[in-house]
Formats: C-alpha cells, sequence, structure tokens
C-alpha cells in the first residue's frame, strides 16, 4: 500500500549565517524549522502576488484617456501615492 502525505521534503542550501539565524527566530517563537521556512515563502509569496497585482492595476490606469475624469482621477490618486488600501 502506497502512503501520500501533503508535505514534500526538499533539500535546499543557506549560508550558515542564515540558517543558525532561522533556528534562532524558530526557537524564540517555539516552531520547528519547517514551519519556519513555509511561513516565509508564503510571506515572499504573498508579496509576489501584491506586486503582480500592483503592476495589473498601474498597467490599467496608464491606459486610461486622459480625458476621462475617473480615469485621470484614478491614475492621479496611484502616482501621488495619496491613496491607501
Amino acid at each position: 500500500m502506497t502512503r501520500y502525505t501533503a508535505y514534500m521534503k526538499v533539500a535546499v542550501s543557506i549560508p550558515d549565517d542564515l540558517y543558525e539565524e532561522a533556528d534562532r527566530v524558530a526557537v524564540g517563537r517555539g516552531m520547528n524549522r519547517s514551519a519556519l521556512y513555509s511561513r516565509a515563502l508564503r510571506l515572499l509569496l504573498a508579496e509576489e502576488e501584491g506586486e503582480a497585482l500592483t503592476k495589473m492595476i498601474d498597467a490599467t490606469c496608464d491606459g486610461q484617456d486622459r480625458e476621462d475624469l475617473a480615469g485621470v482621477t484614478r491614475a492621479d490618486l496611484i502616482d501621488t501615492e495619496s491613496w491607501e488600501w
């Protein structure tokens, strides 16, 4: 009988100082290395998705006709960074 798990084991190489610092953080947070590395990777991937979304929004606003008041307002808010999510 074959047994499947929801986890994939991988081997990666990282600098010794990074490994030691990650170990300290994991111990300090009461988590194992796998949990720490999984969390760090999820945060990085979420950041990447956010950057992709920002690029899509920027491309949409760049394509707005400047005669279109609503389009100008959206583009101007983004250009001045005077808006928040």
